[in-house]
């Protein structure tokens, strides 16, 4: 019996026991990410079973299975609503992982769950359709999809679904930046199936190498690897496809190992420049060592199958260089149907769907918008500043003393988290030292004129939630709570104070809590940005990313498929078949 098979016979039967299921517990480092256990247990409330008597339920559509929808569905009380998933692919994939995949440091299925078991938990209360949505019809409530198979079935795979809330979790999509002959020429690492074709292709490139009549030039070409971006994303890959090489392919290809080249292209001066610069310089430094071409301060223009043609911004130069792969990793766009959607409520100029700090999408009273396809637009503190006042002065003298902001602080800083980032950019204690006097002096009280001064810059503290699987995950949990609770808050709301209007919010607005991020960078080593600015680099942080990505994988069979991964590869070393 394989250790596959052991592990899915274990968890079926595990499934038949309920007192057995109840006993695995899911232990995670970063609960913030964890999306799924083996756990059979049912979320039912009085509340629930009201609904069902009287089979008045909500319609939920939910669209992907990424990190964001599968986070939502996991946790959502499904009985309190009628809830249906669309995605094109029947599974989630553990996406951080992708790069490891493509040289076979795990294999492809070790990093994915069926969705289809994780919805089954909730006692067939939701349904999926592997299906794409091409079209959202705001106005009618419906959305329209299509199903693509590659074998030939019976009846039409256009249907259409209504709704009564919508949850658009669809991702996005590799930026090309219409950069001529990149889609025709270039691999991507955005999906499952994109690391599994980049995997055939790496082995292509040596076999191609090989095949008698080649000059030496011409096996060079082959065997460059390039790639285009120097994010997380992008130096991942390189570090895997150099210890690939360096620790597989050579003792399979001694005749070429001294013909392999890895070039790392960025358009900025340093690669993960969304690092600290400790660990950018950390990064740096290795891939230098190890022989790793860092091409910085380069624009690639265009792309054909044997060129990359680039930019030198310092020296205004146009450079040619050949290559036998070209990996694309410089960023992410909206898809087309989530675009045609943004044309029908008024935000085609914007580049990507916006929505507000409770992740409704801005001009729909239903429609929600999680992860990589959606920003959340966070209102600015001096849009409501007048308001902020007049709720603060209760005494309308005109003026503002530190004990009646005191108020309304706890409500501003929730509502306006920039307003906290300030304070903390600033290193100001509270809210005395916020109203104090351009000269850094105490002041007893401020009038409206002296309130706009003092958060005249706030809103430069304004961020961006970057697009990752952490941020997205976190949203879809949030999301779910909220649909959980929202009969409760509507009648007993739990949010901030409305400033524009009266009474509160019906929740908390969406916050967001950073837990750290890695960048593996080969060798063993990987660097990582820890709560807390804790920077950790070395062997025993690579340590710690195994220990943390193993924690948190989306069921127990996933876990152990990594792991056994991970060990047959120290053990046995990677697969090179082309299969």
């Amino acid at each position: 019996m394989t250790i596959r098979s052991f592990f899915d016979r274990a968890s079926r039967v595990l499934h038949g026991d309920p007192a057995c299921s109840r006993l695995l517990v899911l232990l995670a480092l970063s609960p913030g990410l964890v999306l799924y256990s083996e756990s059979q247990h049912e979320i039912v409330t009085s509340n629930a079973e009201a609904h069902q008597r009287g089979g008045n339920k909500k319609k939920v559509v939910v669209l992907g299975t990424g990190w964001a929808g599968t986070s939502f569905v996991k946790d959502l009380d499904a009985s309190l609503y009628d809830v249906k998933v669309v995605s094109p692919r029947n599974y989630f994939a553990f996406t951080p992982l992708l790069p490891s995949v493509t040289c076979g440091t795990v294999e492809a299925r070790s990093i994915v769950e069926p969705i289809r078991n994780i919805i089954k938990k909730r006692n067939g209360q939701i349904e999926f359709f592997e299906a794409e949505c091409v079209k959202i019809d705001t106005a009618n409530n419906k959305i329209f999809c299509s199903s693509f198979f590659e074998n030939n079935t019976v009846g039409s795979g256009d249907f259409s679904l209504g709704y009564d809330y919508l949850v658009i979790a669809v991702g996005a999509q590799v930026n090309t930046f219409n950069t001529p002959g990149v889609k025709e020429n270039c691999h991507f690492l955005k999906d499952l199936e994109d690391a599994q074709k980049l995997r055939r292709s790496v082995i292509d490139c040596f076999e191609m190498a090989l095949i008698p009549g080649l000059t030496e030039e011409e096996q060079r070409t082959n065997l460059h690897f390039v790639i285009v971006g120097g994010g997380p994303t992008g130096v991942e890959f390189a570090a895997e496809l150099h210890d690939f090489i360096q620790e597989d392919l050579v003792n399979i290809y001694p005749m070429v190992k001294d013909l392999v080249k890895i070039s790392v292209i960025q358009s900025g001066d340093h690669i993960l420049n969304t690092f600290d610069e400790r660990i950018s310089s950390f990064a740096e430094l290795k891939f230098q060592r190890d022989g790793l071409e860092i091409l910085t301060g380069c624009r690639v223009v265009s792309v054909s199958d044997r060129e990359i043609t680039m930019k030198i911004k310092s020296k205004e130069e146009i450079v040619s260089i050949p290559h036998g792969l070209v990996v694309w990793s410089t960023g992410i766009s909206t898809r087309p149907v989530v675009r045609d959607f943004m044309q029908q409520i008024g935000q085609a100029n914007r580049r990507v769907l916006a929505t507000n700090e409770w992740l409704r999408v801005k001009g729909c009273e239903n429609v929600y918008s999680l992860g990589d396809c959606a920003t959340i637009d966070q209102r600015k503190v001096m849009e409501d500043i007048a308001v902020i006042f007049k709720a603060a002065d209760k005494d309308n003298s005109g003026t503002l003393t530190v004990e009646k902001f005191q108020d309304v602080i706890e409500d501003v800083l929730e509502r306006y988290p920039q307003v906290e980032h300030y304070l903390k950019s600033q290193h100001l204690s509270g809210v005395a030292d916020l109203l104090k006097d351009p000269e850094g002096r105490d002041r007893t009280e401020v009038d409206i004129e002296g309130f706009k001064l003092a958060l005249a810059h706030v809103d430069s503290q304004t961020k961006s939630l970057p697009a990752t699987a952490q941020v997205a995950a976190q949203q879809g949990k949030y999301l779910s709570r909220c649909f959980n609770r929202r009969e409760q808050c509507e009648e007993n709301p739990e949010g901030p104070r409305r400033f524009t209007g009266s009474g509160r919010h019906h929740f908390h607005p969406f916050r967001y809590k950073h837990l750290g991020q890695f960048a593996p960078l080969g060798g063993e080593q990987a660097a990582a940005e820890l709560p807390g600015d804790w920077i950790s680099m070395g062997h025993s942080t690579q340590w710690l990313w195994y220990s943390v990505y193993a924690s948190k994988q989306v069921s127990w069979r996933t876990r152990a498929l990594v792991v056994s991964d991970w060990t047959r590869r120290f053990i046995f070393g990677r697969d090179s078949s082309r299969i």
